[in-house]
């Protein structure tokens, strides 16, 4: 959104308290998921290295929010990954999913427990089928932020990130991390991809079940 009314305070009037209804393309999205075919490209002191990797991904709605005259619907995510065969936590991500119907509007939050969080963002329609967030590093809006260490030795300058819907009922991503990695003067592209298979329905929102 570019343009703003005079009026920031007053909350719409008409909204649907069932967040499962107007989620746009995030409706697909919704439930608990799990992907047992991803793959991770990742960087390495002799270059980049290759690891398979299992996936659960939960997405629950949350109820509408408002910013005065703002409305999102969204869903609240925890994706947690391990290597094949193990149990030790290979990668742990919590955030939101967000649909601003309005501006058609996109927007992917993430923190994970290295001290870093992004906030993407993308333009689709309501019935889109793929769509793309970015983030990049120093934008004040939709950016990046890290902890000094990996400010200093893994920088990450870009954040993209893919969505499509299969007409099979599962979704896939494919995420393009850029890095610049101190002592190497080229930017590293550390990619992540799966396919996700639902497991569970999602649960309504506190709204939409009272």
């Amino acid at each position: 959104m570019t343009e703003f009314p005079e009026d920031i305070y007053t909350e719409p009037s008409d909204v649907d308290v069932d967040t499962l209804s107007n989620l746009g393309p995030l409706c697909g999205m919704a439930g608990v998921w799990q992907g047992q075919r991803g793959l991770d490209v990742k960087p390495k002191a002799d270059g980049a290295k290759k690891q398979g990797y299992l996936e659960r991904y939960e997405l629950q709605p949350i109820d509408p929010q408002t910013n005065g005259p703002q409305l999102l619907y969204g869903l609240r995510y925890h994706t947690h990954v391990v290597k094949p065969g193990e149990v030790k936590t290979y990668h742990d991500q919590v955030g939101y999913w967000l649909w601003e119907p309005a501006t058609n509007t996109v927007i992917h939050t993430l923190t994970i427990p290295r001290a870093q969080i992004v906030m993407a963002c993308g333009l689709a329609s309501a019935q889109a089928t793929e769509f793309e967030l970015l983030a990049s590093a120093g934008a004040t809006n939709f950016g990046i932020l890290s902890g000094p260490f990996l400010e200093h030795a893994f920088k990450t300058v870009e954040f993209r990130i893919t969505v499509s819907l299969h007409g099979d009922g599962t979704w896939s991503y494919e995420e393009d991390t850029v890095l610049m990695i101190r002592g190497n003067p080229e930017p590293f592209h550390h990619r992540d991809r799966n396919t996700l298979t639902r497991l569970e329905a999602p649960t309504p929102n506190p709204l939409a079940r009272r």
